[in-house]
């Protein structure tokens, strides 16, 4: 009659010959339980956080954000301090969030297939921006925070023509001014300029072009 295995109270089954093996696999088992439950937690987090849409309390004419909802494709071009310029590539993520009233962005370059440990703090971008509807004040005011340089800045938006103007400072105090232009269903164009002269003159810093993935959700 064959030994049950399962009757040893209170320890790993006993096998002379395979113990090893059992021993990995019920390590594995627990790995993948463990796994398992923060999977889980992260998926409650993002199900609380994410909406399916836009507030009721939106008007049409408050849904700014409306055309850019979905994911994009992004050639980014940094124009830098000694003149010279860097193009990259990336992915930006947005979507509505917080019952609707927010809306959330996740900004990559490089992109996640092309990151890697050692790469250069510069044009470096991981980061996220959440904009809200400020219903006293109707408008839209938006914070953008970048772990990976520290970078954080804070901007208010309005619409100019078909375009999203968000203006704001910089640490030092100058002018920004980032734009979402020539928007369309499936590209826009982004820039960021600055100005040290109270807006009488600016200096791009950078412009992304931006190229819908897939159809886009409806909105």
């Amino acid at each position: 009659m064959s030994k049950n295995l399962r009757a040893v109270p209170n320890q790993e089954a006993y096998d002379p010959v395979n113990q090893p093996a059992m021993l990995l696999l019920c390590r594995a088992v627990r790995r993948i339980d463990a796994l398992q439950e923060r999977l889980a937690m992260n998926d409650s987090m993002l199900s609380a956080l994410r909406a399916a849409g836009p507030s009721a309390e939106l008007t049409n004419d408050d849904r700014l954000y409306d055309p850019l909802i979905g994911s994009w494709n992004v050639r980014a071009v940094d124009y830098l301090d000694d003149g010279s310029r860097r193009v990259n590539t990336g992915e930006w993520h947005f979507a509505y969030v917080l019952e609707g009233r927010a809306v959330q962005d996740v900004w990559i370059s490089p992109p996640r297939s092309d990151r890697h440990a050692d790469m250069p703090k510069e044009c470096n971008r991981y980061g996220t921006t959440l904009r809200f509807f400020h219903p006293a004040r109707k408008r839209w005011e938006l914070t953008w925070t970048n772990p990976v340089s520290g970078a954080r800045n804070v901007l208010v938006a309005r619409r100019d023509g078909n375009d999203i103007v968000q203006e704001g400072r910089a640490d030092e105090g100058d002018w920004m001014r980032w734009v979402f232009t020539e928007i369309s269903k499936n590209s826009a164009r982004w820039y960021g300029e600055t100005s040290i002269d109270g807006g009488k003159t600016w200096k791009l810093g950078a412009e992304f072009s931006l190229t819908r993935q897939g159809n886009g959700p409806e909105v």
